[in-house]
């Protein structure tokens, strides 16, 4: 991913959060297969962190990732930004976004690992779910673990990227956050929302 010095993520941390935040990714493998899971981000392991995820038994897929390199995506909000939305002119179009590429080593989990890795993923999203086992019986649970496989990804690096107008002048950032936040298009709204929290492209240069 091209990723100038200006809009590059500031650290490892700052990526792994990206990764907790917006963790339904795309693994892609050497024979350029992709699929879209959830990840959960293990912080403290290796130097960069491991990925855990899970997919069905009857994706393909799964059987090629043993020892493979692989690389996942993440991606936050991103949306089209018009030229009409700046102060000056002349302008083009573009396209503002948040994106994370992690790369690293996949391997198969055991079926114990499995359960484990599935849980964690439960566990980020809906922790509740856990202790209702009426809605997931062990016998139910125990059906459904038959019919996927748990992956591990040990991470060798991570980039990611902040593309959100920083680099424009103030009464541009302006504009844009206005007619973002403004939009009836929830894409619109959802990275207004982002560019708010990180206080990036808001027009507040403090």
């Amino acid at each position: 991913m091209y990723i100038p010095k200006n809009m590059q993520m500031s650290d490892l941390s700052t990526t792994h959060d990206f990764i907790e935040e917006f963790g339904f990714g795309v693994i892609i493998s050497g024979s350029l297969t992709g699929t879209h899971i959830p990840f959960v981000i293990h912080r403290n392991e290796g130097e960069y962190g491991v990925l855990y995820s899970h997919c069905a038994k009857a994706n393909p897929h799964w059987k090629e990732l043993e020892n493979a390199e692989v690389l996942i995506i993440f991606s936050g909000p991103h949306s089209y930004i018009s030229p009409s939305w700046y102060a000056h002119a002349p302008a083009v179009p573009t396209w503002n976004y948040a994106a994370v590429h992690a790369y690293g080593t996949a391997s198969l989990l055991s079926d114990k690992q499995t359960l484990e890795a599935v849980e964690e993923v439960v566990h980020q999203y809906e922790p509740a779910l856990l202790e209702k086992r009426e809605i997931i019986t062990d016998e139910f649970r125990d059906k459904l673990l038959a019919g996927i496989v748990g992956i591990k990804i040990e991470l060798s690096r991570i980039d990611g990227k902040l593309k959100l107008g920083q680099l424009r002048k103030s009464e541009d950032q302006e504009g844009v956050y206005t007619a973002l936040s403004q939009s009836k298009h929830t894409a619109d709204q959802a990275l207004a929302l982002y560019m708010k929290k990180l206080n990036l492209g808001t027009g507040n240069l403090q």
